[in-house]
């Protein structure tokens, strides 16, 4: 079974949850771990992708979008469609609302809750989700 760990954010707009997302995943790749970013969808993974590039002035983690032709050569991929086939040392940081399909092949998974009302009540249900089937669920409440 995944350890799932879920983040909970303070804040409660899109961009607080994009910084930190941005933070967890350059601790992921210092790791050394690949990680994929899963979207709700395209437009979410171009400002994910956004937020990638510009978050901090002294740094760059090498990412790319699923359908670039980058992504099978770079440690961080973004992609809102299906999840890719991850190799033992592959994170995989979940931005959907749901549980993507497939979730159970990543042994580490991250999710961030933030105080946003849509936010809030998409992960409760995917905490719960997790538990039933099995995973290990570790919260870790922040500021």
């Amino acid at each position: 079974m995944a350890r799932i760990d879920f983040y909970i954010l303070p804040d409660t707009t899109l961009d607080a949850r994009l910084q930190f997302a941005c933070k967890l995943a350059e601790t992921i790749h210092n790791k050394g771990y690949r990680l994929h970013l899963h979207c709700e969808d395209q437009a979410l993974a171009q400002q994910a992708d956004d937020a990638l590039w510009g978050f901090r002035d002294d740094a760059y983690l090498p990412h790319a979008l699923e359908d670039s032709e980058m992504a099978e050569s770079v440690p961080i991929t973004l992609g809102w469609q299906q999840l890719p086939m991850p190799t033992e040392e592959t994170a995989l940081l979940n931005l959907h609302p749901d549980i993507p399909e497939g979730v159970e092949r990543f042994a580490r998974i991250a999710e961030i809750i933030n105080q946003h009302q849509h936010v809030l009540v998409a992960k409760r249900a995917c905490w719960q989700r997790y538990k039933e089937l099995g995973h290990e669920v570790v919260p870790h409440k922040l500021g």
